[in-house]
């Protein structure tokens, strides 16, 4: 199999699980079932790509450094981050709001610890530097003068890098810091009322769901870290609507026969046209 097509098939079922993680946003309230709930996916998910690239031999370094850097990452991270919520949820004191307060900012700081452990490759992933690439997003290939994991040697090389786990922790603690601050925000003693909106979504509601997932799909939120479930709550609450059903919506946007970005392209076209017509002024 060509590594275009096993890219394509990855990219398919990235966008199968991240759906199937929100329909059991949808079904469950509680964040340990959640998060167990959401581990049976990722881990399904993540034996299959393992299928597909333990055996393949990339066709040059490229392609490799992008799995290991871009692809393989969004699957590890999920598997991190659900297995910390599962860790700290599962573990949380049954106490006031003052005493879980103090245990998610020790959380908090055990973050701090952790960036600080690892502030000369953070920096290097922050700055989307390439220039260690070849050598910490290769197989069977390393740099000694790096800091590497006291597992190292315990990973299956046919499936894993030097760095490729970092890169997963980071993208996991992106999303769990700001797992963190929404529960401590929850907890404040001051506890805002119910926002009222001043603005009303008045076109389709179809319109604003593809709309919501083409930039979320662009990674327009928190870079990336978060669920499309939240941003669909945050823009409901936003915009005083409901959207409902969100995934049969995106679902039927997928398989439309005008094809899926119908409400995209009238906005462009809208919007080219104003242009034309102030042109000059």
């Amino acid at each position: 199999m060509v590594t275009k097509t096993i890219f394509r098939k990855i990219a398919q079922l990235h966008d199968e699980l991240e759906l199937k993680i929100n329909e059991v946003y949808d079904d469950d309230k509680d964040m340990v079932k959640l998060a167990e709930k959401s581990l049976v996916l990722i881990d399904e998910a993540i034996r299959k790509v393992k299928e597909m690239i333990s055996p393949h031999k990339f066709e040059n370094k490229g392609e490799e450094i992008h799995f290991f850097k871009k692809l393989k990452p969004q699957f590890i991270s999920k598997f991190i981050y659900y297995s910390t919520i599962l860790d700290v949820e599962s573990h949380k004191p049954n106490a006031g709001s003052k005493a879980m307060k103090k245990y998610y900012e020790a959380e908090q700081e055990k973050l701090k610890k952790f960036y600080v452990e690892q502030s000369e490759f953070y920096s290097y992933y922050r700055r989307e530097a390439t220039y260690l690439d070849h050598k910490i997003f290769v197989r069977n290939s390393y740099d000694l003068k790096m800091k590497l994991s006291f597992g190292f040697y315990n990973f299956d090389t046919s499936f894993t890098t030097s760095h490729d786990h970092l890169i997963a922790r980071f993208m996991a603690s992106q999303h769990f810091d700001q797992f963190l601050k929404k529960q401590i925000e929850s907890l404040s003693d001051n506890v805002s009322g119910k926002m009222v909106s001043p603005l009303l979504w008045s076109a389709s509601k179809v319109g604003l769901i593809e709309l919501v997932y083409a930039l979320y799909h662009m990674r327009c939120f928190n870079g990336g870290n978060v669920e499309l479930s939240e941003v669909i709550k945050f823009v409901e609450k936003s915009l005083d609507t409901d959207l409902g059903n969100f995934h049969k919506t995106i679902f039927e946007i997928r398989n439309r026969k005008q094809g899926p970005t119908k409400f995209l392209n009238l906005v462009s076209e809208n919007l080219n046209q104003h242009f034309l017509n102030t042109e000059g002024e």
